[in-house]
């Protein structure tokens, strides 16, 4: 078995056990068996279990902001705050779809653009130029917005959209998410564009 195989079994079964019985609840030995590699092999990937949960988060919601960002490369939207919320509208959409990674990924949304540790230790999707935050940083600049720190206005808006997001889509509080969306929008373009 070729070890990019095994390492990507790992993943998968751990994604699996870990979303079926909870991270606490599944070990690694069962990882490992579920996955049929030797024990040794998942310590050539991973540190231990709650590393590999880390990755797999980061992995996630890295792969929610790339098909995003595919999507909105098939639609014609000039205006930054525009793109954010088109962005941010599709991930939240594929969440809404999806409960067991909604809750798999809590409320972790931003270490897909922000986890530079997991990054380093697990390079996956960065594109550089083709990322969301890459995105966010070319529109700042070239429409001019006076940001005083985008990186941290951006990191602001993915906090906001997880950790709200994730108790409007499974309970519905402070409203079922289709009601939620409209203050949570205009809160992003405030953020991205304040004296308008």
């Amino acid at each position: 078995m070729e070890e990019k195989e095994k390492e990507t079994r790992l993943l998968e079964t751990a994604f699996h056990l870990f979303t079926e019985k909870g991270i606490k609840d599944t070990s690694i030995q069962e990882i490992v068996d579920n996955a049929n590699v030797a024990k040794g092999t998942f310590y050539l990937y991973f540190k231990d279990k709650y590393e590999l949960r880390d990755i797999l988060i980061a992995k996630k919601s890295q792969k929610l902001f790339k098909e995003a960002l595919e999507a909105l490369h098939k639609n014609y939207i000039n205006n930054l705050a525009d793109q954010v919320v088109f962005i941010i509208n599709y991930v939240i959409d594929e969440l809404a779809k999806a409960p067991t990674l909604l809750n798999f990924i809590s409320k972790n949304l931003s270490w897909g653009i922000y986890n530079k540790q997991i990054s380093r230790i697990y390079e996956t999707t960065n594109d550089g130029e083709n990322s969301v935050y890459a995105l966010f940083l070319k529109g700042v600049k070239e429409n001019n917005i006076p940001l005083k720190n985008p990186e941290v206005t951006l990191y602001m808006i993915i906090e906001l959209v997880s950790s709200t997001c994730f108790n409007s889509i499974l309970y519905q509080e402070p409203l079922p998410i289709e009601e939620f969306k409209p203050y949570l929008y205009e809160a992003i373009r405030n953020l991205i564009e304040p004296e308008k």
